[in-house]
């Protein structure tokens, strides 16, 4: 099953139920289709063949939908751009992967001029007029373009999207999907974690170009609604959720922290709420069970990359009433081979750390232009290595330890990260917590612990040392614990440990043997 043909589906079936609402505005299956159509005649008009690159500078909104739509009926790749990124990467990222013409809404028209500068030759649409007297109003365009749908050829192997991700190595790698690992991610979500129907409204407050986004295809299949917000905002999110009567909702980690230790949560109308799903980096303990004590078993938690979206593993709402399990990413999703193995790919034991692999019809092709990289990502038969660091238990159920690359090697002893800063977070003065490796003449490397607290609250660095090592082995004890005002996250809200571990090592060569660091 190919992208471009669950589309045209979902279209067929639903035409005249309501596809995207955004703030007063709304679109039906059928116009969203139409304008789809118009956007790809565009793109094809300003030369964009099958296989074409194009850029997207958007922000989430009413247009959010038929654009990417618009990309897949033209036979073009989407290379969305994080609107929070720094120019210089932005015009690194369009110019490794050929992009030619960059279509941006009205708000990033100064940062696409910006680029249009420095990148010769790439062409500008804008959403809306812009204010440069030369741009190309995308929506105008559209307007004077056919509706019918332009049936480019497509074949299962043609890329759909080139999306970057650092991880948290800081390293920019473009993973590319094609028509058959997007259609296999709509089939993943379906199968592991909804079973949307037409009464179905998803709230997307997380940009659509991350795991938010994955959900849309799934929705508009069964014929449910995506409800569009332009961002997260804490205060009126809950508001949202009742507005726009959203049975399903989708929280990073920190979104979810926000709203409980805010109150929000607590005075929040959730009556139709069926399902909290969250994912993309680690949940702390403390959060998780305020939210369960506020909103029920109503949360369900997905495991997955960018590499492999969604869900490699999902602990279901059912799983979370299970206390064992809460320190758990889930179980292996049924569309998904995985595998915890030694770094020659050999599986190990139960209750042993390894590294996870994952082999799925929704994983990636490979990284744009970057054998190298591919090799040591993908193994000869198909599987993917994730860089993650977990052990599963004796009913299958996968733990998370940490990335390989963040883990800390003190007087030859392993210590992973995120243990530590589980054991810092169950101090109750602690709202935040990043823990990294620092050089030391004697242990090679110093567990060294950055936290933030609740406001008006302090607490000593003994009393913060003395709680983790009532919980862990002493060598995990951190040798220093630094208050800090904020702890540095990416985009999508994962913890940049690498922010903070970077100034403690001297430039030059790695310190310790095998540490990596500090790259």
């Amino acid at each position: 099953m190919l992208t471009v043909d669950l589309v045209r589906r979902g279209a067929a079936r639903h035409a005249t139920r309501t596809a995207v609402v955004c703030g007063d505005q709304s679109l039906t299956f059928g116009e969203v289709d139409a304008a789809a159509n118009r956007i790809a005649h565009v793109l094809a008009g300003l030369g964009v063949a099958r296989g074409g690159r194009v850029g997207l500078l958007i922000g989430n909104g009413l247009w959010s939908v038929p654009v990417d739509f618009g990309c897949v009926k033209a036979g073009a790749v989407r290379v969305p751009l994080n609107v929070r990124l720094a120019a210089d990467e932005q015009a690194r990222m369009l110019a490794a992967t050929g992009v030619r013409l960059l279509v941006h809404d009205v708000a990033q028209a100064g940062r696409a001029a910006e680029l249009a500068s420095r990148l010769d030759g790439l062409v500008l649409a804008s959403l809306g007029p812009a204010p440069q007297a030369d741009a190309l109003d995308l929506l105008a365009e559209m307007a004077r373009a056919s509706a019918a749908d332009p049936r480019v050829p497509a074949a299962a192997s043609d890329p759909v999207l080139v999306i970057y991700t650092s991880g948290t190595t800081g390293v920019l790698k473009a993973v590319v999907h094609t028509q058959a690992s997007w259609a296999a991610i709509t089939a993943n979500v379906l199968a592991n974690l909804v079973s949307p129907g037409r009464d179905s409204v998803m709230l997307h407050a997380a940009s659509l170009i991350h795991a938010s986004g994955t959900f849309v295809l799934p929705y508009w299949l069964r014929g449910g609604c995506a409800a569009v917000l332009p961002g997260f905002d804490p205060q009126t999110y809950l508001d949202d959720v009742a507005r726009y009567r959203a049975t399903e909702i989708n929280l990073v980690p920190t979104m979810l922290g926000m709203l409980v230790t805010s109150g929000a949560a607590e005075r929040a109308d959730v009556s139709r709420l069926r399902t909290a799903f969250y994912g993309a980096s680690p949940m702390p303990r403390p959060v998780l069970e305020q939210a369960l004590g506020l909103w029920g078993h109503r949360l369900v938690q997905y495991y997955g990359q960018t590499e492999a979206p969604l869900a490699i593993a999902v602990l279901d709402a059912d799983d979370h009433r299970d206390p064992s399990l809460l320190g758990t990413c889930g179980h292996p999703s049924v569309d998904a081979e995985v595998a915890v193995t030694s770094q020659d790919g050999t599986p190990v034991a139960a209750g042993e750390v390894g590294e996870v692999r994952v082999r799925a019809p929704f994983g990636m092709a490979g990284y744009h232009e970057a054998p190298g990289l591919n090799a040591e990502t993908i193994t000869a038969d198909g599987w993917i290595r994730t860089r993650d660091l977990a052990r599963t238990d004796d009913r299958g159920y996968l733990t998370l330890v940490d990335r390989s690359s963040d883990m800390i090697i003190t007087g030859g002893y392993n210590v992973y990260p995120r243990e530590v800063e589980e054991a810092l977070l169950g101090h109750p003065a602690v709202t935040g917590a990043a823990v990294v490796g620092a050089p030391d003449d004697t242990w090679v490397e110093a567990v060294t612990a950055f936290v933030t607290l609740h406001p008006g609250v302090s607490t000593s660095e003994d009393e913060l040392r003395q709680a983790v090592r009532t919980r862990l082995a002493g060598y995990k004890v951190p040798k220093t614990v630094r208050v800090v005002d904020a702890i540095p996250v990416s985009p999508v809200g994962k913890v940049l440990r690498r922010a903070l571990r970077d100034p403690l090592w001297p430039p030059g060569p790695a310190a310790g043997p095998g540490t990596g660091r500090p790259g």
